[in-house]
């Protein structure tokens, strides 16, 4: 594979991981704004609405299901280091391409089943809002199709040409 190709991939997955970054911001901004709204409208003004928590969880889970790419494209998830670091290089990348593999295929999968929770969530509906679960549903398959890509996107950052002359 040409050089262009990693550095296409590795602009990609940079690109993706910024927006999917600010989204992920975003999502806990609304979380907190919506818990304090709750608090005080609960505590302060006893008004009685019930929506926020319902809402809340529903952010917090896409906030959460989509800090894992954010993970996966930085190496900053759970990972084998104690093991990998007692390495040498050579076998350091060839666990983490094992370890990739896994990872990747786990999330394909979560992607496929994932597609079918979310079509099932159609004729179910959401207690306060009436809404379909399709979209708090929805957020397994995107975490799996975004977590794949930067996964692969790592991979390729580990075995770009750059990255195998460093490693020897």
């Amino acid at each position: 594979m040409t050089p262009l190709l990693f550095d296409r991939a590795e602009a990609f997955g940079r690109r993706l991981n910024w927006l999917n970054e600010r989204i992920c911001a975003l999502l806990m901004a609304t979380l907190v704004l919506v818990i304090w709204f709750e608090v005080v409208q609960r505590y302060v003004f006893h008004l009685g609405f019930t929506w926020g928590e319902e809402f809340s969880r529903y952010v917090m889970i896409w906030a959460a299901l989509l800090a894992v790419p954010v993970g996966a494209y930085r190496r900053e998830h759970i990972g084998l280091e104690f093991v990998l670091n007692r390495l040498p290089p050579s076998r350091r990348r060839l666990l983490r391409l094992v370890l990739d593999l896994i990872g990747l295929a786990f999330f394909l999968f979560l992607l496929s089943y994932g597609v079918g929770m979310a079509a099932g969530g159609r004729t179910q509906y959401a207690t306060i809002f009436g809404m379909t679960m399709v979209v708090p549903f929805a957020s397994v398959p995107v975490c799996g199709l975004l977590t794949s890509i930067q996964i692969v996107v790592t991979m390729f950052r580990d075995w770009a040409p750059q990255a195998r002359e460093a490693s020897r």
